[in-house]
């Protein structure tokens, strides 16, 4: 039987569950806001935008969930055959893609609130998301414009690295590094 929680082998479906879900949300939210921004129709445009404000709370809602999982759920330890330099990189970049996925939505939601167009954001049309305490001025809205942008493509690039090590673990290392994020623990373990 599958566990929900990890093993000292393996990660549990929770953690899995929640691993895989950030991740397609996250890449989805990249595209999403490149596509949204050259849309020449302002109906589209509006539409993708309220799309990609519910995407990025719900976005921030599950990774507030993921680390919280993840304080209780101690990560089972990489495996020996991971060199020292790795294993003590590993740690700060998941750390990094913790903070630039908290970072990235907070951002946005700053972003509307200092918004002049004071255009209300309705996750997925179920309610009106109130407005950060932040004073509305083009000034402040050009500065959360360019923060949002800038941590979306620090998040693209550390998201490819993560990918990119994943895939290097599997394919020239073959070792259990990706395997044990694919495959849930079974409570036997």
């Amino acid at each position: 039987m599958q566990s929900i929680t990890n093993t000292p082998t393996r990660y549990g479906w929770a953690m899995i569950a929640l691993h895989w879900l950030i991740g397609i949300i996250f890449i989805g939210q990249f595209a999403l806001g490149v596509l949204m921004v050259r849309t020449t129709s302002q109906r589209t445009s509006f539409e993708l935008i309220q799309l990609h404000k519910s995407l990025g709370f719900l976005l921030l809602g599950l990774i507030i969930l993921r680390i919280a999982w993840r304080l209780g759920n101690a990560a089972p330890p990489l495996p020996t055959s991971v060199g020292t330099l790795e294993r003590r990189t590993a740690p700060l970049a998941h750390f990094a893609l913790y903070a630039l996925q908290i970072a990235l939505p907070l951002s946005g939601w700053a972003l509307v609130s200092v918004s002049t167009l004071e255009i209300p954001t309705m996750p997925f049309n179920l309610f009106v998301m109130p407005n950060l305490p932040l004073a509305e001025s083009d000034a402040a809205e050009g500065f959360w414009t360019s923060a949002h942008w800038y941590l979306a493509y620090a998040g693209i690039a550390l998201v490819a690295l993560h990918i990119a090590a994943a895939l290097r673990h599997h394919f020239l290392l073959r070792d259990t590094v990706l395997t044990r994020m694919i495959t849930p623990s079974s409570g036997g373990e």
